[in-house]
């Protein structure tokens, strides 16, 4: 019976150490890393899912690592949802603006060029979510999803009908990351520029899902039938004909007056309510 008991002891023992061991591989919550880059250039057999990092100032955070897309190494930084298309710049619209549609507030909330952080990566197909690693990770490229609403993380990559990147490294030229890229090269806010001269770069995307295609035929009518958004690209900080600023043109380059209609997140004022929130006009019939 002795020996029975150390050998259960001893069994008991090896995996409690077992247990540690696992708890400190880099990408656990006492252990967490700089960045999905950073797990998988350390452990090249890293698969998809949640992981934990940290950020500059110390704050760590859970958030959903693409492991194998193209080398692998993408973190999930921030997603974009509509709770609400009947409400117009409310509580739910972080990306534009949740104090109504204000001419006072030409920036909305600001949070594609601050460092405020809301949501959870368990949460980022139900709510808006925005993580440190929006400004605190170096990076060369961005991909994005097109992910229906209400899925679960695990569900996240093959929920997705659209699924793409780019490829030239164009973050190094604008600080390497979204946040720099708006805060010092092209900040959001209402009649801060024109749409023939001031939009911002318009980045090549390789498709993983999907095809231009299918991007086309996910745009309003009006767009197609006036050639205003031409597939095949992702682009930053867009005007309206009436000084209205647009985020990002998921999908497309906006060469038209209209960019509401297919650009989302922005500024605080739209020069019509139906249109403010971090959809803009993608609901509008008008």
């Amino acid at each position: 019976n002795s020996v029975n008991s150390l050998q259960d002891r001893l069994a008991q023992t090896e995996a409690t150490v077992m247990a540690t061991t696992t708890d400190h591989s880099l990408g656990s919550e006492l252990n967490p890393a700089n960045s999905c880059l950073q797990i998988k250039q350390t452990s090249p057999s890293s698969q998809d899912g949640a992981y934990f990092l940290i950020g500059k100032d110390g704050t760590i955070y859970q958030t959903y690592c693409d492991m194998t897309t193209a080398g692998g190494g993408w973190t999930l930084v921030s997603s974009v949802h509509e709770d609400d298309m009947y409400g117009k710049c409310t509580a739910g619209d972080r990306w534009s603006s949740t104090r109504g549609n204000n001419i006072n507030y030409p920036e909305g909330d600001a949070n594609w060029a601050n460092v405020h952080t809301f949501g959870s990566m368990g949460s980022a197909t139900t709510d808006d979510y925005k993580n440190p690693g929006y400004f605190s990770i170096d990076a060369t490229n961005v991909m994005l999803w097109h992910v229906p609403n209400n899925v679960p993380p695990e569900g996240y990559k093959t929920a997705a009908y659209l699924r793409y990147r780019t490829s030239n490294g164009f973050l190094e030229q604008y600080g390497g990351n979204l946040y720099s890229l708006f805060k010092d090269h092209f900040p959001i806010g209402y009649n801060l520029g024109t749409y023939t001269h001031d939009n911002g770069p318009a980045i090549p995307i390789v498709y993983e899902q999907g095809s231009d295609h299918l991007v086309q035929s996910l745009l309003p009518p009006n767009v197609v039938s006036g050639n205003e958004a031409i597939p095949g690209f992702v682009q930053f900080r867009v005007f309206t004909n009436n000084g209205v600023c647009l985020a990002v043109c998921p999908g497309v380059t906006y060469v038209g007056l209209n960019a509401e209609h297919a650009c989302i997140g922005g500024g605080g004022y739209y020069d019509a309510l139906s249109q403010c929130g971090d959809y803009g006009s993608n609901d509008w019939d008008g």
